[in-house]
């Protein structure tokens, strides 16, 4: 067989039966720990770090929300890269970065400040190699706690 032929075949995909004058809208942050909240696990949010990013449209509507890791009781490993790609797959303009401290800890680490300056460089990464601007803004991240 021709090696040119030895491709992995990649499939992409977003789907949305939503109509966008009905989805969730976040106007502040209460809007979206309101909405988190239903989305981390009672039984786990206690004891297991977990990340996901909420995907927003330029009208902060909600276009998803995306589980990005699981970790530990301290810590949850964020590849940048699948929060770029879930945000270019649906098309949003905004993300904003959540995740729980399971310590009760409400003040962000150094790593959680790193991730989000890496998130903001990535976006901007991505923009330089665009033919037009690239408008992805990560949004200040969100701690959940109980």
């Amino acid at each position: 067989m021709d090696s040119i032929m030895n491709v992995a075949e990649v499939q992409l995909s977003y789907k949305s039966n939503v109509k966008s004058s009905t989805r969730y809208k976040i106007n502040s942050s209460q809007d979206a720990y309101e909405l988190l909240i239903k989305c981390f696990p009672d039984d786990t949010i206690e004891y297991k770090e977990s990340f996901k990013v909420v995907l927003l449209n330029q009208s902060n509507r909600v276009l998803g929300i995306v589980p990005i890791s699981e970790g530990g009781i301290s810590a949850t490993y964020v590849d940048v890269r699948l929060i770029l790609q879930a945000a270019l797959l649906a098309n949003a303009t905004q993300v904003i970065l959540a995740h729980n401290h399971p310590s009760g800890s409400m003040k962000p680490s150094t790593l959680d400040d790193a991730l989000t300056e890496k998130s903001k460089e990535g976006s901007r990464t991505h923009g330089d190699s665009c033919s037009r601007p690239c408008n992805l803004k990560p949004r200040e991240g969100i701690l959940l706690l109980l």
